[in-house]
C-alpha cells in the first residue's frame, strides 16, 4: 500500500475546505478529521473525494467529517501547523456565519452530539476496560495473587475507567455543547462525592433527594450537563465581563447541582433503568435474532454515523449484567466480515490502486475499524457489502446462539481478543474467546467466500 503524503492531503484539505480562514477549528476521532467551518458554503465537496487518502465527507450537525482511517492522527498533525485552532469547540458562536447555524434533523443532531461526546471518551474506556482482561492472564498464567501490589494497582486501573465514568463524560458532553469542559468534569465529580452517590435519607430545603447510584449510570451527567451548558452560557452572556471569571462558575453550580440531584437525576436513572430493560428484554427473547440483526446492518450503521449512537446502550449493558452480549458482540462479527470482503475485492481487483485500497482496508477491518473498507470498498463496488452483511449477518446469529459477549469496550474485533476473556472478579475463564473467535472466523471466511465469487462475475 502506497504511503500517504500528508502535508499534501493537509494542503489540499485546507484549500477544499476554503482556506485557513474559513476553518474556526479542527480536531479527530479514530478515523475522521473534523471540521468546523465558518462558512459551510465554500467548501468543494465535490473534489473533497479527489484527494488521496480521503475515502469520504460525512457532514453531520454542521461538522465536515473527513474519512481517512486509524492515521488520521498523522494528518491531524499536519492540519494543526496552519492557522487554525486545533481541538475543543468554537467558543466564538458569534464569529460563525448565519449559515452555520442552519437547522439540522432531530436524528442528525442526536447522533452528533452523542458520537461527539463518547467518542472522545473511548480510549479510556479501551485502556482501563482491557486492563480487567491484563489482571485475568496475570493471575491466571504468571500466579499473581489478588493481594500484591501488582493486582491492586491494575485493579485500580481497571475500576476506576468505569467508577469516574461521569467526570469524563461531563468534560467531553461540556466541551461537545460549547460550554465549560471542567464545569462539566466538576458535575460528575459532585455526584460521585460519597455524601451523594448512593447515599440515603439526603434532602435539599426539604425535598427528599432520590437515592441513585451515579457511577452506574449515564444519562443523569448528560442532562445535568445540558442544563448546566444553559445556565453557563446564559451567565456568560448576560454578566458584566469584570464579574464572570468568579460568578459565572460559582452561580452555575449553585443551580445545577440542586436541579441535577432533584430532578434530572432521577429522570436520567429512570430513562436509563427502561432503555436497558427494554434492550435486554428484545435481546432474551431472540438472541440470534438480534445479534445477527446487529451484525448485518452495522457497515450500514457506520455509513450514516449511527454507530455512535449505540454507545449509552452498551455502557447500561455493562451496568446491568456486566457484559454487552448484543451491541458490541453483535458488531465483531460484522467489522471482520467488512475485512474479509475487501481482502476478497482485493484479490478479484484489476487496478493496482484499487487492489492497494482493499487491502489496506481489509486488514485495518479486521482489526476493528471498517471505515475505511464501509466508505472505499464497500459502497463503491456494492458486491464486497452484499458479502459483508452475509458474513456478519450469520456470524452475527452465532453470536447470539452459542452466547457470545464483549466484557469491556473496545474496537470489536480480532486484535481486542483480550475483551472477551472473562474478567477475574467474574470468575475468570476461556471459553467466551474461543467461542468469540470461532463466531469471528466464520463470519470473515463467508463474507470473503461471498464476496469473491460475487466479485469473480462482477469484474469481469
Amino acid at each position: 500500500m502506497a504511503k500517504k503524503d500528508y502535508k499534501a492531503m493537509a494542503k489540499a484539505i485546507v484549500e477544499v475546505a476554503g482556506g485557513e480562514k474559513n476553518i474556526a477549528n479542527v480536531s479527530h476521532c479514530m478515523t475522521r478529521l473534523r471540521l468546523n467551518l465558518v462558512d459551510a458554503s465554500k467548501i468543494d465537496s465535490t473534489k473533497v473525494k479527489e484527494i488521496p487518502g480521503v475515502l469520504n465527507l460525512v457532514v453531520q450537525g454542521g461538522e465536515h467529517q473527513f474519512v481517512i482511517g486509524q492515521d488520521v492522527p498523522s494528518l491531524y498533525e499536519e492540519v494543526i501547523k496552519y492557522d487554525i485552532k486545533a481541538g475543543g469547540s468554537v467558543e466564538d458562536a458569534e464569529a460563525l456565519k448565519e449559515d452555520t447555524q442552519e437547522k439540522h434533523g432531530i436524528l442528525d443532531t442526536v447522533f452528533s452530539f452523542i458520537g461527539g461526546t463518547f467518542s472522545p471518551v473511548i480510549p479510556v474506556l479501551v485502556a482501563g476496560g482491557l486492563t480487567g482482561a491484563v489482571l485475568t492472564l496475570l493471575t491466571t498464567f504468571a500466579g499473581v495473587s489478588s493481594d500484591s501490589g501488582v493486582y491492586m494497582v491494575f485493579y485500580a486501573l481497571n475500576q476506576a475507567t468505569f467508577y469516574f465514568l461521569p467526570v469524563f463524560i461531563g468534560f467531553s458532553c461540556a466541551n461537545r455543547l460549547k460550554s465549560n469542559g471542567y464545569l462539566g468534569a466538576f458535575l460528575g465529580a459532585v455526584l460521585l462525592f460519597w455524601t451523594i452517590n448512593g447515599y440515603d435519607g439526603l434532602t435539599f430545603l426539604g425535598l427528599p433527594i432520590q437515592t441513585i447510584g451515579y457511577n452506574a449510570n449515564i444519562f443523569p451527567i448528560i442532562l445535568g450537563t445540558l442544563f448546566m451548558s444553559v445556565i453557563y452560557k446564559f451567565l456568560q452572556k448576560n454578566m458584566p465581563v469584570y464579574l464572570r471569571t468568579i460568578f459565572v462558575p460559582l452561580i452555575t453550580m449553585l443551580i445545577t447541582v440542586p436541579v441535577t440531584l432533584l430532578f434530572l437525576g432521577p429522570i436520567g436513572n429512570t430513562c436509563g433503568t427502561w432503555l436497558a430493560n427494554g434492550v435486554l428484554a428484545i435481546y432474551r427473547a431472540f438472541p440470534a435474532g438480534a445479534t445477527a440483526i446487529i451484525g448485518a446492518f452495522t457497515c450500514w450503521m457506520v455509513f450514516f454515523g449511527m454507530n455512535n449512537a449505540t454507545y449509552p446502550i452498551v455502557f447500561l449493558l455493562l451496568a446491568e449484567v456486566g457484559s454487552d452480549p448484543l451491541i458490541c458482540a453483535g458488531m465483531a462479527p460484522a467489522n471482520v466480515a467488512v475485512g474479509g470482503a475487501c481482502l476478497a475485492a482485493a484479490l478479484v481487483a484489476k487496478k493496482v490502486e484499487e487492489r492497494s485500497v482493499a487491502v489496506g482496508a481489509g486488514v485495518t477491518a479486521l482489526c476493528g475499524i471498517t471505515e475505511p473498507g464501509v466508505y472505499g470498498v464497500l459502497f463503491v463496488k456494492k458486491y464486497p457489502l452484499i458479502g459483508a452483511m452475509i458474513g456478519g449477518g450469520i456470524g452475527g446469529f452465532l453470536c447470539g446462539l452459542l452466547g457470545m459477549t464483549q466484557y469491556v469496550i473496545s474496537t470489536p474485533g480480532f486484535i481486542s481478543f483480550a475483551a472477551y476473556i472473562r474478567p477475574a472478579e467474574m470468575g475468570g475463564g476461556f471459553t467466551n474467546l474461543w467461542i468469540s473467535l470461532f463466531v469471528m472466523v466464520v463470519a470473515t471466511v463467508i463474507a470473503f467466500a461471498v464476496t469473491f465469487v460475487l466479485g469473480k462475475k462482477a469484474e469481469k
